[in-house]
C-alpha cells in the first residue's frame, strides 16, 4: 500500500482496519503515514518524503521521489504480494500501478482520480494500471463501468467518523466556545507545502478580521 499525503493515510488506514477482520493474517508492507502504522503497515520511507504541492516543489524533487518508486517497485515485483493498493496520490500510485500490473500483481487504486472534473483522459491511462476500482462517490462508479475498469462503489469511509447533523452546541461546548460567538475556521490545507504557501497570509487575514471584530473566535 501507499498513501502519499494525510487525507489519503486517514481513508488507508480506515481500509486496513476493515480488511484485518476479513484477512486475519495479512500483512501490510509499503509507504504510509501514522494512522497506517497504527494498523500494521511496514513502511519503507516516512510519508512527508512523498508529500509535495505543485510543480515547484515537484521538479527539483522529482529524481528523489522516482528513485523512491523505482526501489519499490524493484522490492514488491521481488516480494510478489496479494495485491497492490494505492490510496490516492496518483501521480504517484498509478505509474507504480501500472508497471506492476504489466508483471501480474493486481493492482487495486482506492479514491479515484477527479476524472468526472478535469483531465478526463487520464482513465486510458487508469485501465491499463488498474485491476480494481475502489470509488467513494456513487456516480463514479457508472463513469468506470462505461469505460471497462472493474468498480466498486465503497462509500466515503470518513463518512462513519464524522457526523451529518453534528451536536453544535457539544462541539462549541468541548472548545470551550460561547453559545452565541460567530466562529472563523482557518483551513490552509494538510500538506506541508499548502501551510508553508499558505499559513502565513491566512494568519494576516485573520488579523485583519480581529481587528475589525475583536469578538471573531478564531479556530
Amino acid at each position: 500500500m501507499v498513501a502519499g499525503e494525510v487525507s489519503g493515510d486517514m481513508l488507508a488506514a480506515r481500509l486496513m482496519a476493515g480488511l484485518r477482520p476479513q484477512l486475519p493474517n495479512v500483512r501490510f508492507h509499503g509507504i504510509g503515514g501514522p494512522r497506517m502504522l497504527e494498523q500494521g503497515l511496514s513502511s519503507d520511507v516516512p510519508i512527508e518524503t512523498l508529500t509535495v504541492r505543485g510543480l515547484f516543489e515537484i521538479i527539483p524533487r522529482y529524481r528523489e521521489i522516482k528513485g523512491i518508486q523505482n526501489r519499490l517497485r524493484d522490492r514488491l515485483l521481488s516480494e510478489r504480494p496479494a495485491a497492490f493498493i494505492g490510496a490516492d496520490y496518483p501521480g504517484f500510485n498509478l505509474g507504480l500501478e501500472e508497471q506492476l500490473r504489466a508483471e501480474g500483481i493486481p493492482t487495486v487504486h482506492f479514491v479515484s482520480p477527479q476524472i468526472w472534473a478535469w483531465r478526463g483522459g487520464r482513465i486510458k491511462k487508469i485501465k491499463r494500471a488498474v485491476s480494481h476500482m475502489l470509488v467513494i462517490f456513487p456516480f463514479e462508479e457508472a463513469i468506470y463501468r462505461a469505460a471497462g475498469v472493474p468498480v466498486t462503489y465503497i462509500g466515503h469511509p470518513l463518512a462513519e467518523m464524522i457526523p451529518l447533523a453534528p451536536d453544535v452546541a457539544a462541539a462549541r461546548a468541548a472548545l470551550g466556545i460561547a453559545p452565541d460567538a460567530r466562529v472563523v475556521t482557518i483551513m490552509p490545507g494538510s500538506r506541508m507545502g499548502e501551510l508553508k504557501y499558505l499559513a502565513e497570509p491566512f494568519v494576516a487575514a485573520a488579523k485583519l478580521l480581529a481587528q475589525r471584530d475583536p469578538s471573531l473566535v478564531f479556530i
